[in-house]
């Protein structure tokens, strides 16, 4: 991860959660990154809502396959011995408790690990998709986002305000800025990214922050 920044930080930092034999569920967005920065050696299942089990790596325009996209309707790839089904499938695998990890985006995610990353009350939206199942069917829910909105306000909040999406599911944040355990008192600053401090994180973070007496590097 030397050298990363922003997002492809995020994505990278995500990936090494994932285990071998883990069958995992990317969200929209920037959690589709994380397809790019796969652990070497680690045999794992990346499955798509949009009903890919084996996702693969973004291929690049010029390259791409028209009839493989992934859930934002972009580009995607199928590794060998992978496979698409149906929505319902799909849907059995999240519903059914089959899924290990999910990587989610987020409006906001505060310290009792709520997520709001669906609706802004009064804006149009397309509507939740399959965020709300797999907040309340997958074992492990890592949120990948921005630490701060475009204004400079945080999304790591002591109290959501937005409508949520899932209820105390959330185990994992990782931002450009650090990465959070989600604990039973607050969120333990557990990583810190190159170039910031303990202060910094503090001064953007509206949650709790847990400052244990060790800390590791992002890299």
């Amino acid at each position: 991860m030397a050298g990363l920044k922003g997002r492809e930080l995020i994505a990278s930092r995500c990936a090494k959660f994932f285990k071998d034999g883990d069958f995992v569920n990317l969200g929209i967005g920037l959690p589709l990154m994380c397809v790019n920065y796969l652990p070497e050696g680690v045999d794992l299942w990346l499955e798509a809502e949009i009903g890919t089990v084996g996702s693969g790596a973004t291929p690049k325009w010029g390259e791409e396959d028209i009839d493989v996209i992934d859930a934002g309707g972009q580009p995607a790839s199928v590794i060998k011995g992978g496979s698409v089904c149906d929505h319902e499938t799909s849907f059995a695998y999240i519903r059914g408790g089959h899924i290990d990890a999910a990587v989610l985006g987020t409006l906001q995610v505060d310290e009792e690990g709520n997520i709001a990353n669906w609706t802004i009350p009064g804006k149009l939206v397309p509507g939740m998709g399959g965020a709300m199942d797999l907040c309340a069917g997958v074992k492990r829910i890592i949120v990948a986002t921005d630490h701060c909105e475009k204004s400079g306000r945080s999304k790591i909040l002591k109290k959501c305000t937005l409508p949520l999406t899932g209820a105390k599911c959330v185990t994992d944040i990782v931002t450009e800025r650090c990465y959070f355990q989600v604990g039973p008192d607050g969120l333990i600053l557990k990583e810190l990214a190159p170039g910031y401090t303990v202060e910094d994180i503090l001064a953007c973070t509206e949650a709790k922050v847990i400052v244990p007496d060790e800390i590791g590097v992002m890299a």
